[in-house]
């Protein structure tokens, strides 16, 4: 994470710090710093060992990025759904074509009720359901 942060401002702050805190304490709140940042990059990378061994050879395999939450958009996500039922359009021009039939897509339990209401059929009942 940058934070925004440029070099420019990092100079600004660092001019600040040496006016605000002076020359003679300056280097042992860098020295202080620096041991904090220290502390911090080694419990991540505790943390991150840790994580190895517990999860094993499975650990590589995870695509760390996709669980960035992010990357979440609520609204795209909510599209998606929706959309999902939704057969994919045909490309113009393709009707002449020898076409491949594809598996029919699965429908999900709210576009099954919602169908069986609409043909005047009962929803069907789950009796496992609280």
């Amino acid at each position: 994470m940058s934070f925004g942060l440029t070099f420019e401002k990092l100079l600004l702050i660092g001019l600040i710090a040496v006016f605000l805190i002076g020359p003679d304490r300056l280097p042992g709140y860098a020295a202080q710093f620096a041991r904090l940042i220290r502390s911090l990059r080694d419990m991540a990378n505790g943390a991150k060992s840790r994580m190895r061994e517990e999860m094993g050879p499975d650990f590589d395999d995870v695509d760390w990025k996709k669980l960035d939450p992010r990357q979440y958009d609520p609204r795209r996500i909510i599209r998606e759904a929706l959309l999902e039922d939704e057969a994919p359009p045909t490309r113009p021009g393709a009707a002449g074509a020898a076409t491949v039939s594809a598996p029919p897509a699965r429908e999900s339990a709210y576009a099954q009720r919602q169908r069986l209401l609409r043909e005047g059929r009962p929803a069907p009942f789950d009796s496992e359901a609280t």
